[in-house]
């Protein structure tokens, strides 16, 4: 019996095509259950890590930056095997990659710079977290250091997220990085009110505050005669923690101590002569 040459062709054909589905149908699926299990392993890694380090008392101010580079390293291993298993050559793709490498890494040179920026930051230790610090525009307290960036939280509740690599190479201000902070303050009086009494209370004012620190001494002079007042500079040392309460404070007691003691405070003035023609 004679067999009709196109349906035997076509029959090998939809054999083919069936044992090709079925051979990448069961690499794709594979490929997508190791993706599933491997993205909750590393869920389950970083989150281990990060407890380990919690419970060891490690930095902070590494705990993030630590978290962060663990778990873009294992997601980039397991993309790699991922594409492996769904039947892609490896050695094609790399290659792919190297011929590309110089466009992505133009294109990605911020990243990169931010990257090297937070590594450091970890190592030179500019700030940690808990930090009170002024940069880039912006001043808060330091949250977190990842891979990447630093995220800060103003005053005022607003979180702000900086770029490590700016950071790393520009100029910034720590002011927890340091014990203790100086206070300084300008009052003014009028002239005519007694120097040495307003100095004698301005002592006294210095001496009721526990947070002032008698060492160093507390520093009083007469810092100016300026146009509409005599300005007297105070300087004192408190713990960092206790400058803004420190200055506000004194601030207040000034205003409603002066008048006891028989000092005005002035405001701008203008004398105006009005000379007769």
């Amino acid at each position: 019996m004679e067999t009709d040459p196109i349906t035997d062709e076509f029959q090998e054909t939809l054999n083919y095509l069936y044992h090709l589905g079925l051979g990448y149908g069961l690499k794709l699926i594979g490929a997508v259950v190791i993706l599933i299990i491997g993205l909750w392993i590393i869920s389950f890694i970083t989150r281990r890590i990060y407890k380990l380090m919690d419970s060891s008392k490690t930095d902070p101010s590494l705990r993030g930056f630590l978290k962060s580079l663990v778990s873009v390293t294992l997601k980039l291993v397991l993309f790699i095997v991922v594409l492996t298993t769904a039947g892609i050559e490896m050695t094609s793709f790399i290659a792919i990659l190297g011929a590309a490498g110089l466009a992505v890494g133009l294109a990605l040179q911020g990243t990169l710079q931010n990257f090297a920026g937070g590594v450091m930051i970890l190592l030179f230790k500019p700030y940690k977290v808990g930090d009170y610090i002024e940069a880039q525009g912006y001043m808060g307290t330091v949250n977190s250091i990842e891979i990447f960036v630093t995220t800060l939280t103003t005053s005022d509740n607003k979180v702000v997220i900086i770029p490590n690599g700016g950071l790393a190479t520009a100029s910034l201000t720590n002011f927890s990085k340091k014990e203790t902070r100086r206070v300084d303050w300008t009052f003014g009086i009028a002239y005519g009110n007694s120097y040495d009494t307003a100095k004698e209370m301005i002592l006294g004012l210095i001496k009721e505050d526990k947070r002032i620190l008698a060492d160093p001494e507390p520093f009083v002079a007469l810092g100016a005669l300026a146009d509409s007042s005599v300005n007297i500079t105070v300087r004192v040392w408190v713990k960092s923690q206790d400058h803004w309460g420190v200055f506000y404070s004194m601030n207040e007691k000034f205003y409603k101590t002066a008048g006891k003691f028989n000092l005005s405070i002035p405001f701008p003035q203008m004398d105006v002569h009005l000379d007769k023609l």
